[in-house]
């Protein structure tokens, strides 16, 4: 693709630009380079090395100046944000994007919606996928590994390209808030966009709070187009904020007025929810558990009618939905079914004490509760996370997470700190097997912190750990 159709401008020496990225370490002969400033290192430095690669363009900060003599035949391209330009070039050179795109940001349960999203959208006759932190689903959809909630933009759009290419026209991606900081959504063609919650997470990274949120709302500020419709949680303090910078939007919950939950109610297998959906009244039985899970789907209701889904027709698909994988899924039961155990990915404040309301009314007895905190992440929840388990949990045990290059010890003492009944077990798996020992009949243990991930992380190394396949074992030696 000549350099004037990436840049949509004329340029002096309008070369055939073969391929563009941000790693050095990948340029090929013909590609364009782009050098972005990181956290942690500048793109700049590697300038050298994407030349001997064969980099023949430039993308650089406009304040950029070589320090050393760069070839003369090098075309260099200043930006006053290298980083969204990058995005917007790599839309024009991969161009293909599916026709319905919906983005989904939130503190909790990007993941289910997207899910829920994805299974509605399949359960109506098309052929759906999303991006996440569940990778891709399916699989087929792309070539690229998804190994991040959101992809570099490289990454990113040559996944849209597959998906195109491979007949799959109804995509939700998860839009984190470094995604959306870092410019990698920039350039997409979204059509819908939600917003589930805000609790304090990445503090490390945003600074405040304030941050944070300000992230989280590029998506509808900046990315969502005017003829695209926004669903918004009418339940939380940030609403009326979001609200203000979307020209079009169903609101959900309680609150909501397109998307309103009347009432909730437990019940054996789930819950019963009676729902007014604009405007018609709707008493519908879930398999799912937990307030939280009601309110996911009903935000997934949302987009699904925002690209144009009938409404009823989509309503009626919300009984049989399944649960997300590591998403408050049941992994282990006795034979007589009176204890079981409960995995769920909750590594923050907010979202370990919506878990652990989501199975109080399915708990007959006590609710053992395992969770952990994340190493070279935000300390500052981890007390906070002490704290719901001390307050919410009959049974608490702190273990480790993914300790990362922190000393493990120390991460369970500041989560300790805040939860002085709780035990301190800081091997994982021994963790579990005590939690389950300890269960009786009508008990609940609920294994909080990793929800679907197959490795822990402990200083540089990733070993293979899987909550699901460790928790089966268990019963097998324990029930």
């Amino acid at each position: 693709m000549l350099l004037s159709e990436i840049t949509k401008s004329a340029q002096e020496k309008d070369i055939e630009i073969n391929g563009l990225t941000s790693d050095s370490r990948s340029v090929q002969p013909g590609f364009l380079f782009a050098a972005l400033p990181g956290s942690q290192v500048d793109g700049t430095q590697f300038i050298s090395s994407a030349i001997a690669g064969g980099a023949e363009t430039l993308l650089v900060p406009d304040d950029f100046k070589p320090t050393t003599a760069l070839p003369s035949n090098l075309t260099i391209i200043k930006a006053p944000n290298p980083k969204r330009t990058f995005a917007e070039f790599a839309a024009q050179f991969y161009k293909k994007q599916p026709l319905h795109l919906s983005a989904v940001t939130g503190t909790n349960g990007k993941t289910s919606v997207a899910w829920f999203t994805q299974s509605l959208w399949e359960k109506l006759g098309h052929r759906a996928a999303s991006f996440g932190t569940l990778g891709a689903t399916p699989k087929s959809v792309t070539s690229e590994n998804i190994a991040l909630t959101t992809p570099d933009t490289v990454t990113l759009h040559k996944a849209l390209r597959d998906a195109v290419e491979r007949n799959f026209q109804h995509l939700v991606i998860e839009a984190s808030s470094h995604g959306l900081e870092q410019h990698r959504l920039d350039g997409l063609s979204i059509t819908s966009a939600a917003f589930t919650n805000l609790s304090r997470d990445h503090i490390d990274y945003h600074g405040t709070m304030s941050a944070y949120l300000e992230a989280k709302k590029r998506l509808f500020s900046d990315l969502l187009p005017s003829s695209g419709t926004a669903v918004l949680n009418a339940d939380i303090p940030e609403f009326r904020a979001l609200l203000d910078v979307c020209n079009n939007a169903f609101s959900y919950g309680f609150s909501g007025k397109e998307l309103k939950l009347l009432n909730q109610r437990p019940t054996t297998a789930g819950q019963e929810l009676e729902l007014e959906i604009f405007g018609n009244r709707e008493t519908l039985s879930i398999p799912l558990i937990g307030s939280v899970q009601a309110m996911n789907i009903i935000c997934s209701l949302g987009l699904a009618v925002a690209e144009g889904a009938d409404v009823s027709a989509t309503t009626s698909q919300l009984t049989s939905l399944s649960g997300v994988p590591g998403r408050l899924e049941q992994t282990a039961t006795d034979q007589q079914g009176s204890k079981s155990v409960i995995v769920d990915y909750a590594h923050t404040p907010d979202a370990l004490e919506n878990a652990i309301n989501a199975l109080k009314p399915h708990c007959e007895n006590r609710l053992i509760v395992v969770f952990g905190c994340g190493g070279d992440r935000d300390k500052g929840k981890r007390p906070q996370m002490g704290a719901v388990a001390e307050r919410l949990a009959d049974v608490a045990i702190v273990t480790d997470d993914n300790p990362r290059s922190e000393d493990p010890a120390l991460i369970r003492a500041e989560a300790l700190a805040a939860a002085p009944s709780a035990k301190d077990i800081g091997d994982r798996k021994k963790a579990i097997y005590e939690a389950m020992s300890l269960a009786g009949d009508g008990d609940i243990v609920l294994i909080a912190g990793k929800g679907h991930e197959t490795g822990q992380t402990i200083g540089t190394q990733t070993i293979p750990f899987d909550d699901k396949e460790v928790t089966q074992a268990a019963a097998k030696n324990l029930w």
